[in-house]
Formats: C-alpha cells, sequence, structure tokens
C-alpha cells in the first residue's frame, strides 16, 4: 500500500471516527519548523518558480509576517530560544571556545538542554495539553536531555540530523526513536539513498502528525504538535513521486513534498472541525544554507548571505500564521517578529503567563495576529557569545561583521557565494563597536550601501539604537555555556531500546575535549 493512500484512509477515518469538539477555552498548537527554509523559498514570499500552493494558500488564509526572525542562524541554538522563549546565550546553548563561533548540538556533544531550562510543552502541560515532536530534536542526544524528559509526552523521530552513512566502527549512524526507545537508526532502517536522494521520511513524519492530531481530536484534549521535519537540510530528501518535480533541484523536491505535507495537515484539521480551534505557525530554524550548493540549499530572497551568518540572509526567515475565524484572511504583518515570540505567545494563547523568575526574550503576538498591530521592540542578532548586529524599526546596526574565515573559504565554504561586499561580509571579524555599521533595510535590503557616517541620519538613528544595545548588554546574565565538551564516547553507540533491537554497538574509551567550532 503506497503512502498516497494511507493518508487517504487516515483522513478519511478521521473524518469518520471523531466526534467534534466542544467549547475548548484553550486552542490547539501547531508549531511547523522547517529545516535550513529560505524567506525566499514559497511562492507567497516571491519565489518564481510557484511550487509551493499549499503555503500560499495558508498565507492567503491567515497572515504573512515579512520580519520574522530567528535566535541565532544555526539549527540548535534556534531551537533552544524557540522552545525556552530565551536568548541562547541565556539558555546556554553557546560556546566560549572562540569568539563570535556558532555551535550546535553533533553526536560527540557532551552538553544539551539544561534541566534549569523551563520549555513550552513542559509550560502547557500544566494546562492539559498532550505534547507532541514530530521530526528533527537537536538539543541533545544523551538520556537526560531527550524530548519526554522536557514535556512532550510523545516522539518520533531522531535527535540529530540525517548525516551518514557511517561504519558504525568510527562513527555510529543516528537512531530514530519512538518516545524514549529507538526503534532502528538512519541509513539502516530509516532508508535514505544519498545517491538518488530517495527516502520517505517525510512521509513517516506526515502521518505521524495526521494520526496524533486524530487521537487528539476524538479525546477532545488540547495538544500541541511541534512538526520538525529535516528534508531541506543538505543532503535533502525526498520520497519516490516527488524527486525529480521541482524546478529547483533536489532541494526543490524536498520543499514540494513538505508543502503537500502542509496541505494535509491543515486539510485534515478542516474536515475534523478542529480549524478554528487550532492556531497554526510555519516557519524555519534559519536562513537557507548557500554553502550546499544550489540545488541543496534553497533562497534567501533579496537578502545578504545565508545561514550560519548575522546578515539578513542567515536569519530572516518564512513566517505564516494561520487561525480560521481569528487571524483575518489575507493580512500582511510588518512586525518584528522572532522565534522566541512562539513561546510567549503559544503561553499566551493558552491562558498563561510566561515563568517569572528568568528573563523572558520572546514577545506575546497574540495583538499582531489578531488585531495587526505593531509593537516597538528590538532584534538583536547573535553569534555564539557575541552581540553582532540590533535592528529597530528599518534600520539594522553591525557592530561586528564576519562571514567565515579565509581557512574556510580556501576550503571552498563560503556563506556569502556571488554576494561579497567590501567591507561587510569579512572573512576575518571585525569589530564596529566604536562606529556601527547602519543599513536602513526599506531602501537597501540587501546591506550593500552603510549609511555614511557623516550624515544626519547616522547620527540620528546612533543615538536611538545606542541606549537599546548599552541596556541590553548591561543587564545580560549569560547562562552556563553548553556546547564546550566533546567526547567520542557519549556518540549515539547503544542509545535505549539497542538491546532490544541487537543495535547496539562498542563504547570507545572517553576523549573528552574542547569542541572546535571553526565558524
Amino acid at each position: 500500500m503506497g503512502f498516497e493512500t494511507l493518508i487517504l484512509l487516515c483522513t478519511i477515518t478521521c473524518c469518520c471516527l471523531a466526534q467534534k469538539p466542544g467549547n475548548v477555552s484553550s486552542p490547539n498548537i501547531i508549531i511547523m519548523l522547517m529545516d535550513d527554509m529560505g524567506w525566499g523559498d514559497l511562492g507567497a514570499f516571491g519565489q518564481p518558480s510557484k511550487e509551493t500552493p499549499n503555503l500560499d494558500a495558508m498565507a492567503a488564509q491567515g497572515m504573512l509576517l515579512l520580519n520574522f526572525y530567528t535566535a541565532n542562524p544555526l539549527c540548535s541554538p534556534s531551537r533552544a530560544a524557540l522552545l525556552t522563549g530565551r536568548l541562547p546565550v541565556r539558555n546556554g546553548f553557546y560556546t566560549t571556545n572562540g569568539h563570535a563561533r556558532n555551535a550546535y548540538t553533533p553526536q560527540e556533544i557532551v552538553g544539551g538542554i539544561s534541566k534549569d531550562e523551563i520549555l513550552l510543552p513542559r509550560m502547557l502541560k500544566k494546562r492539559g495539553y498532550f505534547n507532541k515532536i514530530v521530526g528533527k530534536w537537536h538539543l541533545g542526544h544523551r538520556p537526560q536531555y531527550l524530548p519526554l524528559e522536557h514535556g512532550f509526552d510523545e516522539w518520533f523521530g531522531a535527535p540529530n540530523c540525517h548525516f551518514g552513512p557511517y561504519n558504525n566502527s568510527v562513527r555510529p549512524n543516528i537512531p530514530v526513536y519512538r518516545n524514549s526507545r529507538m526503534l532502528g537508526r538512519y541509513h539502516e532502517e530509516f532508508k535514505i539513498d544519498k545517491k538518488t536522494g530517495e527516502s520517505n521520511l517525510t512521509q513517516m513524519y506526515l502521518l505521524e502528525g495526521l494520526d496524533f492530531i486524530q487521537r487528539q481530536a476524538e479525546a477532545q484534549k488540547p495538544f500541541f504538535l511541534y512538526w520538525t521535519p529535516d528534508a531541506t537540510h543538505a543532503p535533502a530528501y525526498a520520497s519516490k513521486y516527488f524527486l525529480g518535480k521541482s524546478q529547483r533541484g533536489r532541494y526543490g523536491d524536498a520543499v514540494m513534498e513538505l508543502d503537500y505535507s502542509v496541505g494535509k495537515i491543515l486539510s485534515l484539521l478542516r474536515h475534523l472541525g478542529i480549524d478554528n480551534n487550532t492556531f497554526v505557525f510555519f516557519t524555519s530554524d534559519n536562513g537557507a544554507a548557500l554553502m550546499s550548493g544550489p540545488s541543496e540549499s534553497g533562497s534567501n530572497g533579496p537578502f545578504l548571505c545565508g545561514k550560519e551568518t548575522t546578515f539578513e540572509g542567515g536569519m530572516r526567515e518564512p513566517a505564516i500564521a494561520w487561525w480560521p475565524g481569528h487571524i483575518r484572511e489575507g493580512t500582511v504583518s510588518f512586525q518584528l517578529a522572532n522565534v522566541m515570540d512562539l513561546f510567549t505567545t503559544s503561553l499566551a494563547l493558552a491562558g498563561m503567563s510566561p515563568p517569572d523568575d528568568r528573563t523572558i526574550d520572546g514577545m506575546d503576538l497574540t495583538p499582531v495576529l489578531l488585531h495587526n498591530t505593531v509593537l516597538d521592540r528590538p532584534i538583536f542578532y547573535y553569534r555564539g557569545n557575541e552581540l553582532m548586529a540590533v535592528r529597530l524599526g528599518q534600520y539594522k546596526a553591525h557592530y561586528w561583521t564576519w562571514s567565515n574565515s579565509w581557512e574556510e573559504l580556501k576550503k571552498g565554504i563560503n556563506f556569502c557565494p556571488g554576494q561579497e561586499v567590501p567591507h561587510v561580509t569579512t572573512h576575518e571579524q571585525k569589530e564596529h563597536t566604536m562606529e556601527p555599521l547602519i543599513f536602513h533595510l526599506g531602501r537597501d535590503p540587501g546591506e550593500k550601501y552603510p549609511i555614511s557616517v557623516l550624515a544626519k541620519e547616522y547620527q540620528d538613528v546612533l543615538s536611538w539604537i545606542s541606549p537599546v544595545v548599552e541596556k541590553h548588554r548591561s543587564t545580560l546574565v549569560a547562562g552556563i555555556p553548553q556546547l564546550n565538551m566533546c567526547d567520542v564516547a557519549v556518540m549515539n553507540w547503544a542509545p535505549a531500546g539497542c538491546e532490544m533491537l541487537g543495535k547496539c554497538l562498542k563504547v570507545p574509551s572517553s576523549q573528552p575535549s574542547k569542541c572546535d567550532w571553526p565558524h
């Protein structure tokens, strides 16, 4: 039986079996977080290929947020920020092994999300929500860091990205989990053909999401679904039906399949009669990974550079909010917003306040979503432990610039291919604290033409932004860095459940060392 048939049967079953929910005060919440998807990858954001009809329809039925940002230009810190509502420098998802270095959670990382951090599902559980993550976790793979230890009730997916295949002697293949036990490994039981790009993983993630929605609708309990497929992370993959369908290579195939999946999820919500009681938000963890090449990466639209940088292409994300009967159809918001706002906004929708014993960086967006108001707030652009830039209104001030090092560039790794801007996309870390580079993003979205320091406009903007920066720096209390130490012994050699499958591997001797973060 094909996946198309399975999805059809699942939808029919949902429509037949689920009862109409009663008046539930707390709406269901679905956050769809894509992997390395760029601002310019959707038709609604100007992608000329027009290969995302379902997401474009979602935007037409809801709200398009044009100024939506991640909290860090890399996967793990961005995801930690979303689920905690806090900057990575506060929640510990950064490194002090080097200045302004991006860090994440590869297999050898010792750390993960701190037990002291309060994640969104743990808060929602207090209001009776049932919580599931489907897809990539990326906040630590050791047992104490996994999703069910931090408020999720169910999980189907993997702790790391789908890299591999490995030979299981020097490095193990990544495990795929059902809740707290592994079901198999990527490139083994869960096939990914690196040569052709064929994999059924997105279809599996879709079915998991549909099944979860059906069960919770029948139970008439509010739910939180965190849907995090990673098909658009290089090496991109898609199921056989979608391979070769896009004009944009394998990456485009993956986008088309994700678009199809979003359409199926929204359709199911309508069929079950719970669309008016379900808030859905679609976005990405960071900008498109331009260094992966044109067939394996997306588009950041008019913006400069991509993933790993704090230029607009690395941090501005596609974002769509959908909630029929509540969010007015066809609205466009120019609000400066951030993935951390999803933490605070979700709590507000559930009738909850955020924790009051810590600094929360996320803002409640319900006035924006429901009334299209515009609220004053800054956007802070962090790379590792350094505040690189700040945006207020249409202006962005760079206090540090760096794309990637000359050493990495000579190896063929380029975060800004074809987009070099003299004195801006620098290959060494350049400090501009005394005289920041200031751009007007409305006139110059590509950050190519800094405003002259002699201009009155520059002085006016500097006097406006400087107090905001000084206040932020003076009050910032950094968390304990979780991404400093690595050790081959902590890799996915023997995850829980490996004994039952005969999939346990020999654990090598411990060799703790400081992680090397070149970017």
